[in-house]
């Protein structure tokens, strides 16, 4: 028996049939149920625990449908038209996803219709029943208001007038069953009987393109897994080249004996659908998760799902009948990275609206930056322009390094020598400045303007060359005194 605190006090929250047998009832104090039978076993309720159950049978039933929806705290929705003859038939669907959750130790009841409410009723009221399409009335009518789904106040203010079956409702008045008991009533009903759709929505996103494989000897081994795979992947790819797609995200679904269900999910920063490619992307993967993955007694079905796609770009080849791709190795290498090491192990350097130069560029996961496309053709009706871009140095520290500078030739000129790390060096020649100011519309309301900076390339007395700066003007009386900085350094 499983309780739960109710307005401070214990109360019966589940029984099993035994406690049924003993007249114990939900709802009934712990402490009224102790006097009647003091040997009874109650056990504190665990909602966290039983939803991480519930999510996992929903998993489970994934093996039948991908439209698995999860009802209130202890049911399940599965939309599975179009896939009961994949299971012979739907009575024999039923019969087996009855007997496979009894051999998981589960007491489950199931019923199947055309409508979810009309299901939803012949599960709860009739435990194994199939209900053909136009029967849902006959069902519906010796059932008490709680077949119709309905709010408990709403199901009192019924009884409480003597409608208390379904059919005493369906034979009523509708306009005046609106008007006092509201629309929700006219809607469970007419949701029941079909007359107005009623989606089930999935808890998770249904994958595009998917193929699968029943296995009539459970599989247990890597290898296993990655040659099916690869075969699977060979079915998905005849659908890709149909679509003219390839797929961006994928999925693999291994479905143990047992009920558990593990997934394991790829990414691509290119569109793929070259099966030797994808086995490639799962290796990487099923090796970083060998220890995770536990096969129990084996899987005995496993699914390979496309998550996302776009559209698949071919590359032509040269006359040779070669075609060379860097960018291309490139993604593949960083995509088997990626899946052996993580989302963020590899990170791609992407340009940035901003001239402060530490601003310039950022880091961002290699699948998230913007592919390399084609420069635009130039065109040679407009007048040649000749623009050099500013010289940056080849390696920019992190956070500029705060350096002295003793003396310079004029205030607002380069210095004539600095010290860094302890050393001195002395310039021999300078070149500037290149003057940025601070980006004042990113300011934030109450923050102190950032001093205006001037940059210098300086080349020391050993022909080594750096990037410095001046942070703040003499002339400014504003402003505390300047101060220099290291930004970077030249090759």
């Amino acid at each position: 028996m499983i309780s739960h605190r109710d307005s401070n006090a214990q109360r019966i929250a589940a029984l099993d049939e035994r406690a049924e047998a003993l007249k114990l009832k939900r709802g009934m104090g712990i402490a009224d149920a102790r006097a009647m039978h003091p040997s009874i076993d109650v056990v504190e309720a665990d909602p966290e625990a039983d939803r991480r159950l519930l999510e996992g049978l929903a998993d489970w039933c994934d093996r039948y449908t991908p439209l698995v929806a999860i009802d209130g705290e202890d049911g399940l929705f599965l939309d599975v038209t179009g896939c009961t003859h994949l299971f012979g038939g739907e009575r024999a669907m039923q019969d087996e996803i009855l007997t496979r959750f009894f051999q998981q130790g589960f007491d489950v009841r199931a019923g199947l219709a055309s409508t979810p409410g009309a299901a939803w009723a012949a599960a709860r009221f009739h435990g194994d029943r199939i209900v053909a399409g136009g029967e849902e009335e006959a069902l519906l009518s010796p059932l008490p208001l709680s077949a119709l789904r309905i709010a408990p106040e709403t199901r009192a203010s019924l009884e409480s007038v003597g409608l208390r079956t379904a059919g005493a409702v369906m034979a009523a008045p509708r306009a005046p069953l609106a008007r006092r008991f509201g629309a929700t009533l006219l809607l469970r009903l007419d949701q029941a009987l079909g007359r107005l759709d009623e989606a089930v929505s999935p808890r998770l996103p249904v994958a595009p393109l998917s193929v699968e494989r029943h296995l009539a000897e459970p599989i247990v081994l890597t290898d296993d897994i990655e040659r099916l795979v690869s075969r699977l992947a060979v079915a998905l790819k005849a659908d890709l080249e149909r679509r003219g797609e390839g797929a961006r995200a994928l999925a693999l679904l291994l479905f143990r004996v047992d009920g558990v269900v593990s997934r394991i999910a790829v990414g691509t920063s290119r569109p793929m659908r070259e099966p030797q490619l994808i086995r490639k992307l799962f290796h990487e993967r099923l090796t970083a998760l060998e220890q995770a993955i536990d096969a129990g007694f084996g899987f005995d079905l496993v699914r390979l799902s496309v998550l996302s796609v776009a559209a698949f770009d071919m590359l032509q080849g040269d006359l040779t009948g070669e075609r060379s791709d860097d960018d291309a190795d490139i993604a593949l290498f960083a995509d088997r990275v990626r899946a052996r090491l993580g989302e963020a192990a590899v990170l791609k350097p992407v340009v940035v609206e901003s001239h402060l130069p530490e601003r310039a560029v950022a880091a961002v996961p290699f699948a998230e930056a913007p592919q390399r496309r084609m420069p635009p053709k130039p065109d040679r009706t407009a007048p040649p322009m000749t623009i050099f871009p500013p010289e940056r140095p080849i390696r920019l520290f992190r956070s500029p390094e705060p350096i002295e500078v003793p003396a310079t030739e004029i205030p607002e000129g380069p210095p004539m020598n600095f010290r860094w790390r302890r050393a001195l060096y002395r310039v021999a020649r300078a070149e500037g400045p290149e003057r940025i100011a601070a980006e004042w519309w990113r300011q934030l309301p109450g923050e102190q303007e950032a001093p205006t900076r001037d940059y210098y390339r300086i080349e020391d007395s050993e022909g080594r060359r750096y990037w410095l700066y001046r942070q703040g003007l003499y002339s400014s009386a504003s402003q505390a005194a300047p101060r220099w900085f290291m930004h970077g350094v030249f090759a």
